[in-house]
């Protein structure tokens, strides 16, 4: 008997991308320290950096903290920034009043909101990770080239069969296939279009799959070895996994955010646009709950949520945190990263034919 379809398209992709096992960390901004990466990197796995709000200095620092735990590799992402937003007061401030419900009431934000692009993408090079990824677009020409000058590949994320189209034109390595189930931001190129794009992994993974050359990273409600086993199934060639990893003591979660995690059903998350302007997915906590006014365009949303979201979390104040999941929650597990890592993969193969 020979290898099965799943298990040789993984092990393809473990020796591609210098991997053991097929499984990567999820880039979350803000939620993903060097310990965790770390952690997974070393019991096989890939870490990753959410460098979305991240100083080029703050990017150096990560992968120099990084490689004092561990020897193995690493995607650094970044989100494809959107045009300037049009600014509108009269909407910012009704925002703001609303927030004040839940918090202090957030000063009007004036930016800039976020480092200069171009810097973080010279310092994400220059920090040598395995792979460079992206959300909401696609690299500029020359990040892909200088990637691929380095040897660095390029995931790319995508949300539906044109815009992972798209990425491969463009020159990804391999395309993230983002399912409807996931935690935090939707990847939709057009963030109007977000609420549109909704389409669930069992649906997405085999299409890209198809209509791709290129391997297919699933990510979005999987957080066990029956996810696992079940996208690699599907087509996928690894797993991107993303709040199954932040119930692990190296996560460094917010204590009400993790017991949030534990006990969310899938029907428990929501999407919304409250945190940031963007759509994501999160626990459906008063905050999100509320019917509010117009969200202002990201990132202002983002810099008008920010006071409310330090001063709950300073408070241990569930109701009005920023807490991102996706459906799979209640299968995060409670466990060493590296630990969990190993037992996942193991769990997974014994699945598989």
């Amino acid at each position: 008997m020979g290898t099965s379809p799943q298990r040789a398209r993984a092990a393809e992709f473990c020796a591609r991308f210098g991997v053991s096992a097929p499984i990567l960390m999820a880039p979350m901004a803000g939620a993903s320290p060097p310990a965790l990466a770390a952690a997974i990197a070393n019991a096989g796995g890939m870490g990753a950096l959410g460098a979305l709000s991240s100083t080029p200095e703050a990017i150096a620092a990560w992968a120099a903290d990084f490689r004092a735990r561990s020897n193995g590799g690493f995607q650094a992402n970044l989100w494809i920034p959107d045009p300037p937003p049009a600014r509108d007061a009269a909407r910012e401030a009704a925002m703001a009043d609303h927030l004040a419900r839940f918090g202090p009431r957030p000063p009007i934000p004036e930016g800039p909101f976020l480092p200069d692009f171009d810097a973080q993408c010279r310092a994400m090079l220059d920090a040598g990770p395995r792979a460079i990824s992206s959300i909401m677009g696609v690299f500029p020409a020359w990040v892909v080239a200088e990637a691929k000058a380095r040897g660095i590949a390029w995931f790319a994320c995508a949300t539906t069969i044109a815009e992972a189209r798209q990425a491969a034109a463009a020159g990804a390595d391999a395309i993230v296939a983002q399912g409807a189930e996931a935690g935090g931001h939707r990847g939709a190129f057009d963030h109007a279009s977000a609420e549109s794009q909704l389409t669930g992994g069992l649906a997405l993974i085999p299409r890209f799959a198809d209509a791709l050359d290129l391997p297919v990273i699933a990510t979005g409600g999987i957080a066990d070895a029956r996810g696992i086993a079940a996208a690699l199934t599907l087509g996928a060639s690894a797993v991107q996994i993303g709040t199954g990893f932040l119930r692990c003591p190296e996560a460094g979660t917010h204590p009400a955010w993790a017991a949030a995690i534990a006990e969310a059903e899938p029907e428990g998350t929501r999407l919304t646009r409250i945190f940031s302007g963007r759509l994501g997915r999160g626990i459906a906590n008063d905050v999100v709950r509320a019917e509010s006014p117009p969200t202002a365009p990201y990132p202002v949303q983002r810099g008008l949520f920010a006071p409310v979201r330090t001063a709950a979390e300073k408070a241990g104040d569930a109701r009005a945190m920023q807490m991102w999941a996706g459906q799979a929650a209640r299968l995060a597990a409670e466990e060493p990263a590296a630990d969990l890592t190993q037992r996942l993969w193991n769990e997974a193969q014994a699945l598989l034919p």
